[in-house]
């Protein structure tokens, strides 16, 4: 079981900085880059989508918000139990600079937040930012982590409960879990509470979409420093999703670990950023 737990603790498998140090270091780089960009951009923040204490979003608006734009809704990580929208928005300036409306959604995180709620509220901020504003043209999905778990499960959505269904062009997901039964075994659901029923019900590996006509692409990345776990849960995924039909793409990125592998999408000629953008500017 120690075994298990280490394969899901990702702060034990960086290069950089001890364990402690890293999730220190990530909370600040990721603090500073969501204040420069809330400096920097036009923006509405904690603007309510539904009722829960949670359930608020930050907009970040692009230059010229008249007319219409591919809006990034990005999906915050910290293993749905820390975090929140208010460090999300460090990926938005070098997006919002080529006329991309970005998104940082918050979701009430465990303890207060079950995880069928937390998988509900994501798919409700979606369908209230298609309703709000009329002007987007395309939503692409970024999610690190807990958050690429929860993106993953958007794509899996039944859309008929809604009054909408968002034009998802695209989803990249960053160093993500796809099965969350593992994690039934670990330190991760202490605050999760969650039966193997609940993991069951929630895990994007077993409940793939069949592929929508609709030209979605969905981009699965991982760190190199991705513990093997993490890596071989990215790959299954993305055979799964490809064996259904869906266009996907697997990236593996060298020379970095869970943390900055998101952390440098502040950053303009990072890969991941430069993918991201070809893709919404399409």
């Amino acid at each position: 079981l120690q075994a298990l737990e280490d394969q899901y603790s990702p702060s034990r498998w960086s290069p950089r900085l001890d364990r402690d140090s890293i999730i220190d270091a990530h909370l600040a780089v990721t603090a500073a880059g969501t204040e420069r960009a809330r400096a920097s951009a036009q923006t509405s923040l904690h603007v309510p989508y539904g009722s829960g204490d949670g359930e608020k979003l930050d907009i970040y608006f692009p230059k010229d918000p008249s007319g219409t734009f591919p809006v990034l809704v990005y999906i915050h990580g910290g293993y749905w139990q820390c975090l929140s929208k208010d460090e999300a928005g460090f990926a938005a300036p070098p997006l919002v600079s080529r006329g991309v409306m970005v998104v940082a959604v918050g979701y009430d995180t465990a303890p207060r937040g079950h995880m069928d709620t937390m998988v509900s509220e994501v798919r409700r901020s979606l369908a209230f930012l298609v309703e709000q504003y009329p002007g987007i043209r395309g939503i692409y999905l970024c999610g690190h982590s807990a958050g690429a778990h929860l993106a993953a499960m958007v794509l899996s959505t039944d859309w008929t409960e809604f009054r909408v269904v968002p034009d998802i062009k695209g989803a990249v997901l960053v160093s993500g879990v796809y099965d969350l039964e593992p994690i039934l075994h670990t330190y991760v659901n202490d605050a999760l509470n969650m039966s193997r029923e609940v993991a069951q019900r929630n895990s994007p590996m077993r409940h793939i979409a069949p592929a929508v006509p609709a030209a979605c692409e969905v981009l699965v990345a991982v760190a190199q420093h991705d513990s093997p776990e993490f890596r071989r849960q990215s790959q299954e995924y993305s055979q799964a999703l490809r064996a259904a039909g869906w266009s996907v793409s697997l990236l593996d990125l060298a020379g970095v670990d869970h943390f900055d592998v998101i952390e440098k999408l502040s950053e303009d000629s990072y890969i991941l950023t430069q993918v991201i953008k070809r893709a919404v500017l399409k």
